[in-house]
């Protein structure tokens, strides 16, 4: 005997789907129904197949038994496991499947045993009598993003009044109304200040600017409003992050920059990586979405980077579009110029 025989017929031309494959093995067909039923039941799904001459259930997975309170469930039909008005969403599905003699997906909800469960039923025409069906019940999965829509719904509030006192509080102090951050006139003085103060202190200090990266496509269609909470939840971020002594500003439409007096280029960057990771973790809701934040930071620092402003500046910008380019929600040094 050839030892590289198999018990099952070789695949033969034409046989370009599983159907035909399992057609021509007349072996398979008695291992067939308990093979499947072994494979979906760990993943808590449960096939059935139904006689559409009588309505009745002719093989069922054991799971199903538990779902439908019945220990010999098989031989019944719809009726008897179901209220009327179920009966009649379950037929509406079936008519199609074999009027399309497709596979076709619906959702189910029915009352069990005094409890509303809810299920993903998937149906596939078996022969020209009957039809397959594989079950999956996701009621406790649905009630997890019913309570996950609540919990956002109370997340997004408390940020609504929280950027309601803010606002009422600075009224007047000169800060972005939107971040509640220095301005950009602010954040120039400031940097001069810096540079100067440095020369003659001979230390050093770091600038980072920081671009938001585009929002996710679940939430681009949320507009300018969108926008506007993923500034007030970057100036919470940034306010919370920073130290008395540094200086945090808005500079441009998604641009924001950072003072870090007496800080190094290495301290600069764990700080920011960590101040990443944190806006990465933050949750900002609008309308039940969550938004997430994330951003792009080049990091530079006076005087190893440059020594003047615009140089400094520069540099800054330079990482944080090679942050972007790299895909975004990074940390980027900015090169430092060899002198020879």
């Amino acid at each position: 005997m050839d030892s590289s025989a198999t018990p099952f017929e070789d695949a033969k031309p034409g046989q370009d789907s599983l159907a035909e494959w399992l057609a021509a093995q007349p072996n398979l067909a008695p291992e067939l129904g308990a093979v499947v039923t072994s494979l979906i039941e760990p993943l808590e799904a449960f096939a059935a197949v139904k006689s559409l001459v009588s309505g009745r259930y002719v093989y069922g997975s054991p799971g199903l038994s538990a779902l439908f309170g019945r220990e010999h469930w098989v031989g019944c039909s719809d009726s008897d496991l179901m209220r009327a008005d179920e009966v009649i969403g379950m037929r509406r599905v079936e008519q199609a499947v074999m009027a399309q003699r497709t596979q076709v997906v619906s959702e189910h909800r029915l009352d069990l045993a005094g409890r509303r469960r809810e299920f993903t039923v998937s149906r596939a025409p078996l022969g020209a009598e009957h039809i397959l069906s594989v079950w999956r019940e996701r009621t406790e999965e649905r009630h997890r993003e019913s309570h996950l829509q609540r919990a956002l719904q109370q997340i997004e509030q408390q940020q609504k009044t929280i950027e309601q006192i803010r606002r009422e509080l600075q009224q007047g102090s000169g800060r972005d109304d939107m971040s509640g951050l220095y301005l950009r006139a602010q954040f120039d003085d400031q940097l001069l200040r810096e540079i100067d103060l440095s020369t003659r202190e001979h230390r050093e200090f770091a600038l980072v600017i920081i671009a938001l990266d585009p929002l996710p496509t679940s939430a681009q269609a949320l507009g300018e409003e969108a926008d506007h909470r993923l500034l007030e939840g970057m100036g919470r971020m940034l306010r919370a992050n920073t130290r008395a002594m540094d200086a945090a500003c808005r500079i441009g439409e998604r641009r924001f920059a950072v003072l870090l007096s007496g800080v190094g280029l290495a301290t600069a960057h764990a700080r920011m990586e960590q101040l990443r990771r944190q806006c990465t973790a933050q949750i900002i809701v609008l309308n039940g979405v969550d938004m997430g934040l994330s951003i792009s930071m080049g990091v530079s620092s006076f005087p190893h980077t440059a020594s003047k402003q615009d140089e400094l500046l520069s540099a800054s910008e330079s990482a944080v579009q090679e942050a972007q380019r790299r895909g975004g929600n990074q940390v980027v040094l900015a090169s430092i110029p060899f002198v020879s």
